[in-house]
């Protein structure tokens, strides 16, 4: 029974914690484009990339 009083307030601050980190990634934009990622690993980007001095082959 006296664990209780220790693991409720723990509890508590642990999901005041989640909620905090939570809150803080959607402020960030960590949920704006779930899908755009995803579909930029299938598309091949065969263009060389254009320096100064002209096309870069890497």
């Amino acid at each position: 029974m006296e664990s209780l009083y220790l693991l409720i307030p723990l509890s508590l601050v642990l999901a005041f914690v989640i909620g905090f980190v939570f809150w803080i990634a959607t402020r960030g934009g960590q949920f704006d484009d779930l899908e755009g990622p995803a579909h930029r690993i299938l598309m091949d980007d065969d263009k060389p990339k254009a320096g100064p001095h002209g096309p870069q082959n890497e």
